[in-house]
C-alpha cells in the first residue's frame, strides 16, 4: 500500500518537474505571437555558464558568433534566471535606441544592480535619471572639460607620466587606473592621493569580479567585489559624513561632494544620501576603469603597427612646432584639431568592446522583424557583433584607424556605439577621449618606450588583462624632443 503511494508521489514530482523544465525551455507569448527563435538552456541558470566562459580577445563572442550563425540576428536565451533576447542586428540595435523610454527601458541584471548600487545612475529612469545625469555633466561634460578638466588633465598626464619614467618598468593598466583614480577620488571627494590609493584598494576587489558569475560564496570573485563594494561604498559614506558636519562655509567648494551635499540641501530635493553615494560610487568606477583599458590597449596596438606611430607622431609634432608657448597646456583648438589622434582612439575602442552589452528592459510587448519580445523580458544589444562585422568595416579585425577617415569622429551611429546610443550615450565619451589624447600628445612628445611583456588579454564576458602588460619608458633628452 505505501509502496504504491510512494510511487504515485515519486510519479507527480517527476511528471511536475518534466513539465516545469518544458515550460522553461519553450516559453510561449501571449496570443499567437512568435518569440525569436534560440534555446532557454538549463532551468534557472539557463546558459549563463556559456556566457561568462573565458574566450580569446579577438573576435566576436563564441558565444554569441554561434548562435548568431545558427539562428540569426536576434535570439532568446537565458542568462541569471531572466529571460533575454540577443540582438546582433545595427537597424533593431538603432531602433531599440531611438525607443528608450518608450519602449524600453535602460536595465542591468540583478546581480549588476547590487553591485552598482540600486540608487544609482544606472537604476534609474525617467526625471531621475535625467536629473543624476544633469549632475554628472556638471562634473565631466563638455563646458566643464574646456575650461577646467583638460588643462587639470594636461597638468596630471605630465606628472604621472614623469613618475612612470622614474620607475622605468611600468604595468600600464594598474599604473593607468593609478593616475585615473587619484585624480578623480580628489575631484570627486576632495581625497588626497594617501586617501585615493586607500579608497582604490576596495575598488581591485570589486572590478575583479563585476562581470563574474554572480555565486555569492566565500572564496568567489564575485563574492570578494560585494565585499569591496561593501568596503568602498562605507569609505564614501565616511568621507560624505567628515564633510557635512564641517561647517558649509569652510567647504572647498572645488569638488564634485560639496556640489552634491548642496542639492541635498535644497528644498525638497531629488536626492538622498543612499542615491548620492550610489551615484559617487559608480561615478569612480565609470571615470577610471574603461579609459585605463584603452591606455593599455593604445600601446598594444601602436608598438604593433610603426605605420600608425610615424603618422601620430607627425600630427603631435606638428602642434608641437606651431605652438608660441611651448609648455603650456593643450588648448581646445590644438585637442580638436588631433583628427588621426581621434581616429585611433576610435579603432581602440571600436577593437576593444569593453562593454560586452547594452541591457534594456521591455516595457510592452514589442514586434520586430515578425518576431514578438514580451513585457517584462531583456534586451541585449551586443557591440562586438556590429563592430566586427566585415559587411560594415573591411577586415575588422584589422587595426586600421584610416578607415575612420571623412567619418564622424565624436558619436554614435548604427554601426558605431562603443559609448552606447540614444538618450543613455555614456555621459563620460567626451572624457575618455580627451584623457587618451592628451596621454599620447605627451608619451610621443616627451618620452621612448619599448612593450617588454604583452600579457595575456581574454574576455570573460568583460575585458581582463592576466600577467599585465608591461613597458620600459625613459624621458626623452632635450635635443630629441625639439
Amino acid at each position: 500500500m505505501w509502496n504504491i503511494i510512494g510511487l504515485w508521489a515519486v510519479g507527480i514530482i517527476v511528471v511536475g518537474i518534466s513539465h516545469w523544465v518544458y515550460k522553461w525551455r519553450n516559453p510561449k507569448c501571449k496570443g499567437e505571437g512568435v518569440l525569436p527563435p534560440g534555446s532557454m538552456g538549463f532551468p534557472i541558470i539557463g546558459e549563463s555558464i556559456q556566457y561568462f566562459c573565458s574566450h580569446p580577445y579577438e573576435g566576436i563572442p563564441p558565444f554569441i558568433a554561434k548562435r548568431t550563425a545558427r539562428y540569426g540576428g536576434l535570439f532568446k536565451t537565458s542568462l541569471l534566471g531572466q529571460a533575454v533576447v540577443i540582438s546582433t542586428d545595427p537597424e533593431i540595435n538603432h531602433y531599440v535606441f531611438q525607443q528608450e523610454e518608450k519602449l524600453f527601458q535602460c536595465w542591468y541584471t540583478k546581480s549588476a544592480l547590487e553591485l552598482t548600487g540600486k540608487q544609482g545612475l544606472i537604476a534609474n529612469s525617467g526625471a531621475l535619471h535625467k536629473y543624476l545625469r544633469n549632475l554628472v555633466l556638471s562634473l565631466i561634460g563638455p563646458e566643464s572639460l574646456k575650461r577646467n578638466l583638460l588643462p587639470e588633465i594636461d597638468v596630471l598626464t605630465r606628472k604621472h607620466l614623469h613618475r612612470w619614467a622614474t620607475l622605468g618598468d611600468v604595468e600600464v593598466k594598474e599604473a593607468s587606473e593609478i593616475m585615473l583614480f587619484i585624480y578623480f577620488a580628489g575631484k570627486i571627494l576632495g581625497c588626497d592621493e594617501q586617501e585615493a590609493l586607500q579608497l582604490r584598494e576596495h575598488y581591485k576587489a570589486f572590478v575583479n569580479g563585476f562581470l563574474s558569475f554572480p555565486i555569492n560564496v566565500p572564496g568567489t570573485a564575485f563574492h570578494a567585489c560585494l565585499q569591496g563594494r561593501k568596503s568602498g561604498v562605507k569609505m564614501i559614506k565616511d568621507i560624505c559624513n567628515r564633510r557635512k558636519s564641517s561647517n558649509k562655509e569652510k567647504r572647498n567648494e572645488q569638488d564634485f561632494l560639496d556640489y552634491i551635499l548642496d542639492e541635498m540641501d535644497k528644498e525638497e530635493a531629488f536626492l538622498s544620501e543612499a542615491i548620492a553615494v550610489d551615484l559617487i560610487f559608480l561615478l569612480l568606477f565609470a571615470a577610471y576603469e574603461t579609459t585605463s583599458s584603452s591606455i593599455t590597449l593604445l600601446f598594444k596596438y601602436i608598438t604593433q603597427h610603426p605605420q600608425v606611430l610615424r603618422q601620430l607622431k607627425e600630427e603631435q609634432d606638428n602642434i608641437f612646432r606651431d605652438r608660441i608657448d611651448k609648455d603650456a597646456p593643450i588648448s581646445w583648438a590644438e585637442y580638436k584639431s588631433m583628427t588621426f589622434t581621434h581616429m585611433v582612439t576610435n579603432e581602440i575602442v571600436r577593437l576593444a568592446n569593453i562593454v560586452p552589452g547594452i541591457f534594456r528592459k521591455v516595457l510592452k510587448d514589442v514586434e520586430i522583424k515578425g518576431y514578438i519580445i514580451p513585457a517584462g523580458w531583456t534586451l541585449v544589444i551586443c557591440p562586438s557583433s556590429v563592430h566586427l562585422d566585415p559587411n560594415k568595416y573591411e577586415d575588422p579585425l584589422m587595426f586600421n584607424p584610416w578607415r575612420w577617415k571623412n567619418e564622424e569622429l565624436h558619436s554614435a551611429s548604427k554601426k558605431f556605439m562603443a559609448f552606447g546610443g540614444g538618450m543613455r550615450l555614456c555621459a563620460g565619451a567626451d572624457l575618455s577621449k580627451v584623457q587618451t589624447s592628451i596621454f599620447l600628445y605627451y608619451l610621443l612628445k616627451d618620452y621612448r618606450w619599448n612593450v617588454t611583456k604583452e600579457g595575456n588579454i581574454t574576455r570573460q564576458p568583460g575585458l581582463f588583462f592576466k600577467d599585465g602588460l608591461r613597458i620600459q619608458i625613459h624621458e626623452k633628452s632635450e635635443e630629441m624632443i625639439a
